[in-house]
């Protein structure tokens, strides 16, 4: 060692101890990024700040409109010329299909990872598998023993149940512009809509029985991803055999008899399963917007899509609502245009609040030349991968553990 130390000299041995030093910063940069690439990839706050990138609310609606307007037209399909006439169990078929293709999913490690059984007691979970249920055969009962314009109504009546939950159970308050554009919204639709109202006491109890669960089952959606590292399709893999056991227990209620001798054959079959495809992707879509959004514009989305097949029927099929019903028309979609205009005005709002509150922290610790954490999870994300791509020795090592996580 003296003998090396001697030929070296005090040079070679600094160079020595700086290559060292530099392997060892590239080993430390690539322990972090693979950590990063794990975090991102193999937990639930990984998965949820990908949906987020990934899934925008204006994506999410979006989506949720396309697949909601594609369903319809399966539906009708499959209960008309196919004469499939059993509502609850065509539900069951779509949560039992959506169930199945989140299984192979998981067989392929794509299923995002729920979050920690501690952190979300099974309970919630129940509940939410319940209340899906619930909503969605009281709302083929309700369309069955009511009115078109009746059954519209309690839709209708969706809004402000919404509304008055979410004060009551998680406090959340509505400003007053909010709620007199949902007033303004929920009377256009009903000018629009509402043509024939035919009270049925049986029907009208079974309307007011779905308003409650159909209002709790978007609000409980809605609060557990956003309160908790729920992703649309982890929540849906936790709660789609709940809602496929309480179907099928209410099915032999709900449904007509002779589901047995339906007829099943090739056609029948692929309308079946086109619409349970559908079916699965209208759940998911929802969930995401529901995730992304809120409850009352989910509600809102789905008045939207109301007035869009009216209006779409009266200009591509010349079918004739009426003068009366295109003005509601005019009016829900002038409140539901303002109702998005005070929505994209809120995150601005708060967002110049918070930036005036970070520059007001920096000033007092004396930090005006500091780097402020970013608080979107993109901005995070790139702000941790480019330092320490910076400190890999090259491309090729960057990308091979890319690869391999």
């Amino acid at each position: 060692m003296g003998l090396l130390q001697s030929i070296l000299g005090k040079t070679g041995r600094r160079f020595i101890k700086r290559k060292d030093s530099d392997s060892g910063e590239r080993g430390r940069a690539l322990e972090e990024l693979r950590g990063l690439l794990y975090n991102e990839m193999h937990t639930s706050e990984g998965a949820k700040r990908q949906q987020q990138r990934i899934c925008g609310p204006v994506v999410a609606m979006s989506f949720n409109f396309v697949v909601a307007v594609s369903i319809i037209m399966a539906n009708k399909l499959v209960m008309g010329r196919v004469g499939f006439n059993y509502p609850v169990a065509l539900s069951l078929i779509h949560y039992a299909v959506a169930w199945l293709l989140m299984a192979v999913l998981r067989a392929f490690s794509l299923l995002p990872v729920a979050p920690p059984s501690k952190s979300t007691p099974f309970s919630s979970l129940f509940l939410l598998g319940a209340v899906m249920s619930l909503s969605t055969g009281l709302a083929n009962i309700s369309l069955k023993h009511n009115s078109i314009g009746f059954y519209q109504m309690a839709k209708i009546a969706v809004t402000p149940t919404i509304v008055l939950a979410e004060f009551m159970i998680l406090k959340k308050r509505v400003s007053l512009k909010k709620v007199i554009t949902l007033g303004v919204v929920s009377a256009g639709v009903a000018v629009a809509t509402v043509t024939d109202l035919e009270f049925n006491l049986f029907g009208a109890c079974v309307a007011l029985a779905w308003v409650v669960p159909s209002a709790i089952n978007k609000i409980l959606w809605s609060n557990m991803q956003q309160t908790a590292n729920w992703t649309a399709l982890a929540l849906m893999w936790k709660t789609t055999p709940i809602t496929v056991f309480f179907f099928m227990a209410l099915m032999p209620l709900l449904d007509p008899p002779g589901i047995f001798a339906f007829s099943w054959n090739l056609n029948s079959t692929s309308a079946i399963f086109i619409s349970a495809i559908f079916g699965f992707l209208l759940q998911w879509s929802g969930a995401l917007a529901l995730g992304a959004t809120s409850a009352t514009s989910h509600v809102v989305l789905g008045q939207f899509k109301t007035i869009v097949i009216m209006l779409g029927g009266y200009i591509l099929f010349n079918s004739d609502p009426g003068p009366i019903s295109l003005c509601g028309a005019f009016v829900a979609l002038c409140g539901m245009s303002f109702y998005t205009y005070l929505n994209l005005q809120s995150p601005l709002e708060s967002g110049v609040q918070t930036s005036k509150l970070l520059k007001l922290k920096t000033i007092e610790d004396g930090e005006n030349h500091a780097d402020t954490k970013a608080v979107d999870s993109i901005d995070n994300l790139f702000c941790s991968i480019y330092p320490l791509f910076f400190h890999c020795c090259s491309v090729r090592q960057f990308w091979l553990v890319a690869v391999v996580y």
